[in-house]
């Protein structure tokens, strides 16, 4: 066997391969959000006088599903309106939502909060997360199935907050139902 054809069967290779355009298109990604950020200084700065000087937090996550589609998601304080970028006061923290089959665990990152300055509510299948102290925090999750708030146990250490919610379990057994 030649070695071209090893390293196309390589799933090491194949994986390398893939993460390079992830990265090309993310720094692609990258280049066109600062272009749109210089053109909308140039074209509206009364609107921007505001957002000078005040802090900008901007992140990527980049995993890859069980289904092999690669998942790109953003988070900190800059939102698109329209063409321009726009810096809130809320910070959309990272979290990471874990189906653990008969639980739900999300971890959330909010440091520099207090325990006692953070409110989780829920709404259908989301989970709400606010925090406000010296930063604010605003997320809202979207769990991956109905759960049953009963359980929910929340702890918080060293700006780590964890939510552990059992899954909802499904209204009564499975029975035969008797056509008559």
């Amino acid at each position: 066997m030649s070695k071209k054809r090893r390293e196309e069967e390589d799933p090491f290779e194949r994986l390398n391969k893939l993460f390079r355009e992830i990265l090309g298109e993310f720094d692609e990604e990258i280049r066109r959000f600062f272009r749109e950020m210089e053109r909308a200084h140039e074209l509206d700065l009364e609107r921007l006088r505001p957002m000078v000087g005040r802090p900008y937090v901007w992140g990527f996550e980049i995993t890859i599903g069980p289904d092999g589609v690669p998942r790109f998601k953003e988070f900190g304080n800059i939102r698109r309106v329209g063409r321009a970028p726009r810096i809130t006061e809320e910070v959309e923290p990272i979290v990471d939502v874990i189906d653990e089959g008969d639980r739900v665990r999300v971890v959330a990152e909010l440091p520099g909060v207090e325990k006692d300055k953070i409110s989780l509510k829920t709404s259908g299948m989301r989970l709400i997360i606010r925090a406000s102290n010296h930063k604010k925090y605003y997320k809202e999750v979207d769990l991956p199935s109905e759960v049953d708030l009963s359980t929910a146990k929340a702890t918080y250490r060293n700006g780590v907050l964890e939510v552990e919610i059992k899954k909802q379990k499904p209204a009564g057994e499975e029975r035969e139902i008797r056509v008559e």
